[in-house]
């Protein structure tokens, strides 16, 4: 198994049956064996908003990071979402945030399949590629809004 599978698997059974993980960065890279910039790496790129987490950075009193799983209802978390795309999203980004809905069966099966089809950068080939990421991100959120109940 790979050092940031591991990581990331030791921070999601901290997380089992509860929202909310609180961890010293520098002892979990020791009880690990790997350096404290893993762990940093692991949480930067697993445990993001796209992925239904927050991670905030507490200093002092020994530097602990607390990690929080979302847990709102569809249509919170489906306003969120849209709130917080902004005016731009890359193919990459719309597929995690599509993934993550679809995980939390937020989204059917057909409306992922639907939403990934339309956000493919295949559609684009058009559209210039600085204007993509607009247009990308203008389309998401109307798709997500029809998905609303």
């Amino acid at each position: 198994m790979n050092l940031s599978k591991e990581i990331a698997e030791m921070i999601m059974q901290m997380l089992d049956g509860n929202s909310t993980a609180q961890i010293r960065r520098n002892d979990l890279a020791e009880q690990i064996g790997c350096v404290p910039s893993q762990i940093n790496y692991v949480l930067s790129s697993r445990f993001t908003p796209e992925h239904g987490y927050i991670v905030e950075s507490q200093r002092g009193g020994g530097g602990y990071i607390k990690i929080t799983r979302i847990n709102y209802d569809l249509s919170t978390l489906k306003m969120h979402l849209i709130n917080s795309v902004g005016d731009r999203i890359s193919e990459k980004g719309c597929r995690a945030n599509v993934v993550n809905l679809y995980d939390k069966k937020l989204l059917s099966e057909q409306q992922a399949k639907l939403i990934l089809c339309a956000t493919s950068d295949r559609n684009y080939k058009q559209i210039p590629e600085e204007k993509r990421d607009e247009f990308r991100a203008e389309m998401f959120k109307q798709l997500l809004l029809s998905t609303m109940d």
